[in-house]
């Protein structure tokens, strides 16, 4: 038995295998989406007790016109299916933080709408996600062109769907 690998397959017209360097940043993206979540979300839990999903879902709703979500759109804007987000809004309104109405136009939807101790909660927590975020990201991106890499990662995203 041979310990050599299989020849690669041939590669269609005009595709060429990825060089050094590119290899290099797709594993290190691959570890960066895989490692950063956990990383950012550990900070969070250990100095404030709060998930990032918590922390999410009070951010997207204070950032939205007067605090106000539609609870399908909330799901999406922190990446969750409804259920899940559902779950987490009756864990946000038990703690104060959110609470639920129905829809002025459609009577089946509710939307979330942010609290004042909710809001309070998001502003506590901020600089703790803040500190985490310079500290695991932008410390080790000095000299690189955020405004360069923030439009690659947008184009990237809209290629993506």
């Amino acid at each position: 038995m041979s310990a050599t690998a299989p020849a690669p397959p041939p590669l269609p017209d005009g595709l060429r295998p990825l060089d050094a360097d590119e290899e290099a940043v797709m594993r290190s993206l691959g570890r960066f989406l895989r490692v950063m979540p956990r990383v950012l979300s550990a900070d969070l839990e250990r100095e404030q007790r709060m998930t990032s999903s918590e922390y999410a879902t009070l951010r997207h709703l204070s950032e939205s016109r007067c605090g106000t979500l539609r609870m399908s759109e909330l799901a999406q804007a922190c990446d969750m299916s409804l259920s899940g987000m559902t779950r987490l809004a009756d864990k946000l309104e038990s703690l104060g933080y959110l609470r639920r109405i129905k829809c002025a136009d459609d009577a089946r939807g509710s939307n979330a709408v942010l609290t004042e101790k909710g809001l309070a909660r998001l502003q506590e927590a901020w600089p703790t996600h803040l500190a985490s975020v310079r500290r695991h990201i932008f410390d080790h991106l000095e000299g690189i062109d955020l405004a360069k890499l923030a439009t690659a990662f947008n184009e990237i995203a809209n290629d993506a769907g």
